[in-house]
């Protein structure tokens, strides 16, 4: 099991991991994109509250809506952000 800091730091991770993505996200502005949004709005919320568990699965979850998207074509991320999604490169 995870110690507190260990958890603050993997949340802390995804959060600028995400926060790059949606920086450069392309596409169709859709319901599930905007899902993925207020995710991951949840997410730095969570942070703040220092409720890092929560912080991370909303992360997790904006992440996931993300890699659907990608997997859809229904958006597109710069080529060195496609590492963190299990799309085809």
């Amino acid at each position: 099991m995870r110690n507190g800091s260990d958890l603050k730091r993997e949340a802390e991770k995804e959060i600028e991991r995400m926060e790059g993505v949606f920086g450069s996200i392309e596409g169709e502005e859709g319901e599930v994109l905007r899902l993925a949004r207020s995710y991951f709005e949840d997410s730095k919320y969570f942070f703040e509250k220092e409720d890092y568990l929560k912080s991370f699965e909303a992360a997790v979850i904006s992440w996931a809506y993300v890699d659907a998207l990608l997997h859809f074509g229904k958006v597109r991320v710069p080529k060195e952000l496609l590492k963190y999604f299990t799309v085809e490169r």
